[in-house]
């Protein structure tokens, strides 16, 4: 019987180790998995964790220096860098000093935890190096191969697959249940206090002009808590502001969004990755115009989608469904259906049945070499004098990408320290959403920096 492979998995918030434990499980079925949460502002709590319901064999929190030493040491076959794309450039330069010459490493892979509409160009660059750079749907593909293309850098590592966590049971009509509305909101999307207030109120008004139905509004995190983005307007305060406060058929909810998912009739969202998980299972998915279509708000990624919708529309019955074309070219194919119908579709369906097929063969081609070269980002010092420096900085590494002298004691001292402030910081945040305190920013803000 073959040994399973072992894989370390490192991530930076919970959705990132969601994104990250499911790719694993995606390109090595048969595996031990070893996770690391990279220590910051966005390191998950444990209630975090159980709420992505992805575990791990052994679970640990560590700096960039301590990781390398972990990698270094154990011996991993694959690891996975679920993380943004300054801490992924540290790690490849890392293990670029760990073996400046062909030797038996891990196989590095990375990628995004779901849409892509903000630094394209940064974040991919910052990513280049790794052996496999995953993009979730062949339209992605596309635009990471042109941006490697663009500046002369080998784009072989660009893999076309879908998200990991795209799954569940097809969807299927209330019948004798009550109708159910998700909004998923966003953490940081829109970023200002009166547009989430404007949403909170319009999720409210649509409650109460369908009082069968039931509308729930999805909240990412706790107060103390902090995910992938930093949320500086929480709903949860918010929803203590709208006016006539919350009906009966309106409240604010947590949990795993699969499962959330179980029960929604109608999922609406700015454009948070939800909606792909909604449209995977076919259920009914708004896509909100009410702010605009802007970059700034990531919904110009839905056009042409057939998503796009306001609450005024929602409001009188409007269910949107998902066009077919687009969603296979977006690595969306709803579950339980055979694909899109035309040739356009089905080319651009692929590999949907199994859209990590060729990935995993090419992470398997790399486990049978002898030796693999050594990681070579397209960041250099030549390339990036005045940029990369400032990046391996920040993870306590040297330009050359090892360690800086006393990295390792720095840092176990000042995670300690940090440790007792986080909480103590954590238990302000609660105490001032307890007491009604007006300015909790500064709190949450302080929170990040730690």
């Amino acid at each position: 019987m073959p040994e399973r492979k072992r894989v370390a998995v490192l991530a930076d918030s919970d959705t990132r180790w969601k994104w990250g434990a499911s790719t694993a499980r995606r390109l090595v079925p048969d595996h031990r998995l070893t996770g690391y949460l990279l220590r910051g502002r966005a390191t998950p709590t444990a209630r975090q964790l159980g709420e992505v319901g992805v575990r791990a064999d052994r679970l640990a929190e560590v700096t960039c220096a301590e990781f390398l030493a972990e990698i270094e040491r154990e011996r991993y076959d694959v690891v996975v860098l679920a993380l943004v794309g300054g801490a992924v450039q540290a790690v490849l330069h890392g293990a670029r000093a760990l073996w400046p010459a062909p030797a038996r490493r891990p196989v590095l892979v990375t990628g995004y935890v779901g849409v892509v509409y903000e630094k394209l160009a940064d974040g991919l660059l910052l990513r280049h190096g790794a052996d496999l750079v995953l993009a979730n749907s062949r339209h992605d593909a596309e635009r990471f191969r042109a941006v490697y293309e663009g500046v002369g850098a080998d784009s072989g590592a660009v893999t076309e697959t879908a998200l990991p966590f795209l799954g569940g049971a097809p969807y299927e009509p209330a019948g004798s249940r009550a109708h159910t509305v998700v909004f998923a909101v966003q953490p940081s999307v829109p970023d200002n206090r009166t547009d989430r207030a404007y949403l909170l109120e319009r999720a409210a008004r649509h409650a109460r002009l369908h009082p069968g139905r039931e509308v729930l509004v999805k909240l990412r995190s706790r107060p103390g808590e902090h995910t992938t983005h930093l949320e500086e307007q929480p709903y949860q305060r918010l929803a203590e502001r709208v006016p006539g406060g919350l009906p009966a058929n309106c409240r604010l909810v947590y949990g795993n969004m699969s499962e959330v998912l179980d029960g929604t009739d109608l999922l609406v969202t700015v454009s948070s990755t939800a909606a792909l998980e909604s449209l995977h299972r076919s259920i009914p998915t708004a896509v909100l115009t009410d702010l605009g279509i802007r970059e700034a708000l990531g919904n110009h990624h839905f056009l042409g989608s057939g998503c796009l919708a306001s609450w005024d529309q929602l409001d009188s019955g409007l269910l949107p469904e998902g066009d077919p074309v687009w969603l296979a070219a977006h690595g969306v194919r709803p579950a339980g259906t055979p694909g899109p119908a035309g040739p356009a579709a089905e080319a651009a369906a692929g590999t949907a049945a199994d859209a990590y097929a060729v990935a995993r063969a090419k992470v398997a081609g790399l486990l049978a070499a002898a030796r693999l070269p050594s990681p070579a980002p397209h960041y250099t010092l030549t390339t990036a004098p005045g940029y990369l420096p400032g990046i391996l900085a920040r993870h306590r590494l040297a330009p050359d990408g090892t360690p800086l002298p006393g990295a390792a004691r720095q840092e176990a001292g000042e995670s300690r320290l940090r440790r007792r402030l986080r909480a103590h910081l954590r238990e302000a945040a609660r105490g001032a959403y307890r007491h009604g305190v007006q300015r909790v920013a500064p709190v949450i803000r302080r929170l990040g920096e730690l």
